[in-house]
């Protein structure tokens, strides 16, 4: 992942740039939210996605990557990210990771979700994706809660690490990860999801990051498909990716792709988002 270089740290007025395109990411998740269901294919995830963008008066941001002509990425069991939406129907008890950005005005929202569809639930591959899923959208939440106190940003991925330890036997993708976010899409610094030698830059007032752990059932070694863009697990393990574009500011915390700002994925932290003033 190629990263554009501009100041890392954002000025106050930058950062309330910031939020009406995270609300328009958030809002086109919730579309897919409300209407992923078995026998849906994900073009027409994709297509839910893109109306709900550009009738909010945004551009989705993926298809500004040369070469990606699509809102979303849609990755299903194996895929882990970039998935390219198309005819494939969707199965029940699938684990399906939707990952959506909209630009607005020129800034960014970067966010994604991972859902399992109805099944079977005594089937044990389906009750393997559901604890996968949980631990994938808990181990973004310690991230971020991390965030809200961290020196350093490394801290983030120390409290990720730390968190799917203890979960049992997962995998944290190595080979992508987090990253800054404003004028473009990727901006530096990047977010690892697991510990790292160094600090990392400084937290502080104007950092403006999009967290993303990509957890596996089985091992990290991935494959990209060929097509360029689709990447799977060597092994064939399931995979769920969960992101948040987030800012820090004077006076706390606040998730930019979260229409709560994040506070009921942070309430079991004891933190209290802070809008943006």
């Amino acid at each position: 992942m190629a990263f554009s270089k501009p100041g890392i740290y954002k000025k106050p007025d930058e950062l309330r740039r910031l939020v009406a395109p995270g609300l328009l990411t958030s809002a086109s998740l919730d579309a897919v939210a409300a209407a992923i269901r078995p026998g849906l294919t994900t073009g027409e995830l994709d297509a839910i996605a893109e109306r709900v963008i550009r009738d909010g008066g945004g551009e989705p941001n993926f298809m500004l990557v040369p070469g990606y002509r699509h809102t979303v990425c849609s990755s299903v069991n194996s895929d882990v990210v970039h998935g390219i939406p198309g005819g494939r129907v969707l199965q029940p008890g699938d684990i399906v990771s939707i990952d959506s950005g909209a630009q607005l005005d020129g800034w960014n929202g970067d966010s994604a979700r991972s859902f399992v569809l109805d099944g079977d639930p005594d089937d044990d591959r389906a009750l393997v994706r559901t604890t996968l899923n949980r631990v994938t959208e808990q181990s973004l939440w310690h991230g971020i809660a991390a965030l809200a106190s961290a020196k350093h940003l490394n801290e983030v991925g120390d409290a990720i690490e730390g968190y799917v330890e203890e979960q049992g036997e997962f995998g944290i993708l190595e080979d992508y990860v987090g990253h800054g976010i404003g004028r473009s899409m990727h901006e530096e610094p990047p977010v690892f999801n697991y510990r790292v030698r160094g600090r990392g830059p400084a937290v502080r007032p104007g950092l403006v990051v999009a967290i993303e752990p990509m957890i596996t059932a089985g091992g990290i070694d991935t494959v990209t498909q060929d097509d360029d863009w689709t990447v799977t697990t060597v092994d064939g393990s399931d995979a769920a990716h969960w992101e948040h574009s987030v800012a820090v500011h004077a006076d706390g915390i606040w998730v930019l792709t979260a229409a709560d700002g994040g506070a009921a994925g942070l309430a079991p932290f004891g933190i209290r988002p802070v809008p943006i003033p």
